[in-house]
């Protein structure tokens, strides 16, 4: 009968790969060894969590991927990405709706990668890769972009005027071409710390989160700030997108508060992100 809890290994361009059905057999797989295991890429069919990555790491890996669980509760199911980031590790997550848990060999074989932490992104990982395409690119570094952008400016949408949406993780990575120009969606929350970036950069328009919203509106409280400078602004919910995420905050959120100068562009509470940003591109 086989080792269900022995790893299926894999040479893969000149670096090894060891296949877990779970997290909790690579601490007793690693202390049964009888030389020290280091530098590794494992492949566990357990959620990404941090109790799994705890488990994983005593395995010391180049790099891990595991399940998203859905992503869960408080992000759980992928909260292990930042736990190895913090290491300096490539960490990514496997849609649970194409791999099995539980089923490594599944996982190895058809799982389709759904999120990825900083240290994978910079080695070119990116959702929608296969568990194998992210292993090759993990030991090989042959989809390492040639510069890593640690801003991930995206232009999302250009206008015949010029005008562009983009995407950028905080406003402080605004660039002078935004001014007067280019509608920004970025990510941290609408709160007084960021006016001074809002009136510095004047975009034309701008989306980000509201934080939650939090104690006296304080996470959206900049909307009014800046509309005596004539810039439009908006919150997404931060329930609907990830801060940090410029991207997600285009392509996820949903407005839950704007500005007058923004109404004024017919930007309202409940729209999309999207339909936002072409309103204040407008």
């Amino acid at each position: 009968m086989a080792d269900l809890h022995h790893p299926e290994i894999h040479s893969r361009h000149g670096g090894r790969v060891l296949v877990f059905d779970s997290a909790t057999h690579v601490q007793s797989w690693v202390a049964a060894q009888s030389a020290p295991v280091a530098g590794d890429v494992v492949v566990a069919a357990s959620y990404a969590g941090v109790l799994c990555a705890r488990m994983i790491m005593s395995a010391k890996p180049q790099a891990a991927i595991g399940l998203d669980c859905a992503i869960g509760k408080d992000g759980a199911g992928i909260a292990g990405l930042w736990f190895y980031e913090a290491l300096g590790i490539p960490g990514a997550a496997v849609d649970t709706q194409t791999a099995e848990m539980g089923n490594g060999l599944d996982m190895w074989n058809n799982g389709v990668i759904s999120r990825v932490n900083d240290c994978a992104q910079k080695l070119g990982l990116e959702p929608g890769m296969t568990t194998q395409e992210a292993v090759d690119a993990l030991l090989t570094g042959s989809r390492r972009p040639a510069q890593f952008d640690s801003a991930r400016r995206r232009v999302i949408h250009t206008a015949v005027t010029g005008r562009a949406i983009v995407c950028t993780d905080s406003i402080a990575f605004a660039l002078p071409e935004d001014r007067e120009r280019n509608v920004l969606c970025t990510a941290g929350h609408t709160g007084r710390s960021v006016v001074d970036y809002f009136r510095q950069f004047r975009p034309w328009g701008f989306i980000c989160s509201d934080g939650g919203i939090g104690k006296n509106d304080s996470g959206i409280s900049a909307l009014g700030d800046v509309d005596a400078d004539g810039i439009a602004g908006a919150s997404v919910s931060a329930l609907t997108a990830r801060m940090g995420d410029g991207q997600s905050t285009y392509f996820d959120g949903v407005i839950s508060a704007c500005n007058r100068t923004a109404a004024a562009k017919g930007v309202k509470v409940g729209q999309t992100a999207r339909e936002a940003a072409l309103l204040m591109l407008d």
